[in-house]
């Protein structure tokens, strides 16, 4: 560009030529085939989520077309699928049970609000604190609930089912061998779904999800009084919606850069999904938030930009106005054969053997976030004790990178502080300045060198305290030196030790 234009012209959030090649026209074909098997794909899924939450078919399905459709252009992630999703089926049964369904679309719209507020606040930065660990035993977990997920179309069912799916999953493995013309997950649909159809064979299909909605959605205003109890009683729902949503949106998001090796605006993703969730409550729909499964499946299927997110929404929106009767008799197994293909293709199976060479505090978040997600079935919860147990290692290991040595220099003992001075490490700082006067050859005067040592919280400054006024109670003089200028602020701001007749100073040059 020319002088004077600036470089953030290019922005994602701005509608440059260049933006809109790079995000809607690098490869129509490519997008537009596979933005119809996540269409496909997102029919069982989204009626599942739908029963999961005790509501109409209809209301998860017109969330999947509408936030498909609308994320397409807020988003900050391109090639990333969003749609009605378990994790918040499983936030709103409760609200739905007691409240009814018109609950549900006003808390869905507080939800988007809240995370519109979240883009704003910037609260995407918090992905910096989740670590490698954490997402792969994120990762890890999905896979083991999507395939878990098509166990129930897989019990009790006669031979043919077990047939197709193995016929499924050797068209998506095989296929590619011979052409990438075309998404081998959407020929295995097709190709079994005629064979299914033609021979009349005895197999679930897609209608027996539950009944699929005839028309279009069209807009409407949840039907509850605008008053504060309506407020009292949504929030805390739309509180959670958000959080979890977020949650799995960023992870998700995470998950599709390293797919793609290509970096994504977290802050307008965060704003994209509330403006997504507020147009699905507007025309029916739950709330939603970015799909790892469908993610891989338009990933891998060739899908990397915008034009195959919303060809998704679009596609299921004709299906479900336009050829209800037909897609009603597409076959499960098909489709469970696909998601089987995503199950697998999610899971990092190099973190297997990765568990004998990482460090062990590393093997035990990524197992311990795989066992709770698993458990608990809840995406939050899982993430939120790995990211604890992260911490609690990592402040452990910061603990333990700290001494004290003592040295005993003519009429003066020295006591040369290393490393970080924080909450946990401060009871070793206390034990290791015991009182000069238990020391085998005590001296009068006491000089505390903290010059290769932080103090980090007002807990650091509080030991500072205790351990110079023990030192005076016991007749000697002391002197601090070395408090680089981070640590002199807190001890200016919340130590006694300057009141008491403690001498204080640099460290000497």
């Amino acid at each position: 560009m020319g002088h004077g234009w600036p470089d953030q012209i290019t922005d994602p959030i701005m509608f440059s030529s260049a933006t809109l090649r790079r995000d809607w026209l690098t490869n129509p074909r490519a997008e537009i085939l596979a933005g119809i098997v996540v269409a496909l794909a997102l029919i069982p899924e989204a009626i599942g989520f739908s029963i999961i939450a005790g509501v109409d078919p209809r209301v998860g399905l017109y969330a999947s077309i509408a936030i498909a459709m609308v994320i397409a252009f807020t988003g900050g992630r391109p090639g990333m699928i969003s749609a009605a999703t378990a994790a918040l089926a499983v936030v709103v049964v409760p609200l739905v049970r007691d409240h009814g369904v018109e609950y549900l679309f006003a808390a869905t719209i507080l939800m988007g609000i809240f995370q519109g507020i979240a883009a704003l606040l910037r609260l995407d930065l918090l992905m910096q604190f989740v670590s490698r660990s954490v997402i792969t035993g994120f990762v890890n977990a999905l896979a083991i609930l999507i395939f878990m997920a098509q166990i129930p179309q897989l019990t009790g069912v006669g031979w043919v089912t077990y047939a197709m799916v193995a016929a499924g999953l050797a068209i998506i493995y095989l296929l590619p061998r011979l052409t990438t013309a075309v998404p081998s997950p959407l020929v295995a649909i097709i190709v079994l779904g005629s064979i299914s159809i033609g021979m009349d064979l005895d197999v679930n299909t897609v209608g027996d999800m539950g009944e699929l909605p005839e028309g279009l959605p069209y807009l409407v205003w949840p039907d509850v009084p605008l008053t504060w109890e309506t407020l009292r009683i949504i929030a805390p729902y739309s509180a959670t919606m958000a959080a979890v949503g977020l949650l799995e949106s960023l992870l998700t998001a995470q998950i599709v850069d390293d797919m793609t090796h290509t970096d994504s605006n977290k802050q307008r993703e965060c704003a994209g999904q509330g403006s997504a969730n507020i147009v699905a409550a507007l025309f029916g729909g739950m709330g939603g938030c970015a799909m790892i499964g469908q993610s891989v499946i338009n990933v891998t299927s060739g899908g990397r930009g915008r034009l195959s997110t919303f060809t998704a929404g679009l596609t299921l929106l004709i299906l479900l106005a336009a050829l209800g009767p037909i897609v009603g008799q597409v076959p499960m197994p098909a489709l469970v054969a696909v998601m089987i293909m995503v199950s697998i293709g999610t899971f990092s199976w190099n973190s297997i053997p990765n568990l004998t060479k990482h460090p062990w505090p590393s093997s035990v978040v990524m197992l311990s976030t795989v066992v709770v997600v698993v458990a608990t079935h809840n995406l939050a919860i899982g993430v939120l004790v790995g990211v604890l147990l992260s911490g609690i290692f990592f402040t452990g290991k910061v603990r333990n990178m700290f001494e004290v040595v003592r040295t005993r220099e003519a009429d003066r003992a020295v006591y040369t502080a290393s490393g970080q001075i924080f909450f946990a490490s401060v009871d070793r700082f206390v034990r290791a300045l015991g009182p000069e006067s238990t020391q085998p050859d005590p001296a009068e005067h006491v000089v505390i060198d903290v010059s290769r040592a932080h103090f980090w919280d007002i807990s650091a400054i509080d030991a500072l305290d205790k351990v110079v006024e023990r030192m005076r109670r016991n007749g000697r003089s002391v002197q601090v030196l070395g408090l680089n200028e981070a640590s002199t602020d807190l001890v200016d701001r919340f130590a006694n030790t300057d009141k008491t007749g403690v001498e204080i100073g640099l460290a000497p040059h």
